[in-house]
């Protein structure tokens, strides 16, 4: 039988797959579930995450709710060549804290037939879309936006609260300093 469903896998080709959302709402679950599945398959896995994300470890990739699968701490992006070996699948986590060579990376890996899983956030604190992330979504196979519950009103929420009025764009943090809120709830705090 032949699987002609419109998701069904790419067979001798690579592909891009982009999960993306706001905080608190399972990027890295989902990435650290395809991810396993992979290894279960036999696959050689290699997973990379930004020397910035420190948060829960600096040897692994970790979900909010502790989920975890080693990984290689990466200052640029463009280490990744040297550190794939004969990998088959490459996960990248936190991509919004790359810069957009990830974007020609990411392109250039799954020319070369590998599949390549990166999650990030799509949105910054303010709303503004996280760059390199719509350009990853533009050039992506499969596409997954997950979605958390906003923690004033319980709706569905795509929006990243920041509960501080700390200066610039990034600022790496948890539940501490943010958290999921929808449409509706979400503010844009001031700057200190």
């Amino acid at each position: 039988m032949i699987d002609s469903s419109p998701h069904s896998m790419p067979k001798d080709t690579g592909w891009i797959e982009v999960i993306t959302g706001c905080m608190f709402s399972g990027k890295t679950e989902e990435l650290i579930r395809r991810l396993r599945r992979a290894q279960i398959a036999n696959q050689k896995v290699k997973i990379f995450k930004p020397q910035i994300d420190t948060r829960y470890s600096a040897n692994s990739i970790v979900s909010h709710n502790e989920q975890s699968l080693p990984s290689i701490m990466i200052n640029d992006i463009n280490e990744i060549k040297t550190l794939i070996e004969d990998a088959q699948v490459i996960g990248i986590d936190e991509a919004q804290f790359f810069s957009n060579d990830i974007i020609d990376i990411c392109n250039e890996l799954a020319d070369k037939g590998k599949r390549v899983i990166v999650a990030g956030l799509d949105q910054d604190y303010k709303g503004v879309p996280f760059e390199p992330m719509p350009q990853l979504l533009a050039v992506a196979e499969y596409i997954t936006k997950t979605l958390a519950i906003c923690l004033e009103c319980g709706n569905p929420a795509d929006r990243t609260q920041r509960k501080t009025a700390l200066p610039g764009r990034v600022v790496v943090g948890t539940s501490d300093i943010y958290e999921a809120r929808c449409r509706k709830c979400h503010y844009i705090p001031e700057e200190a």
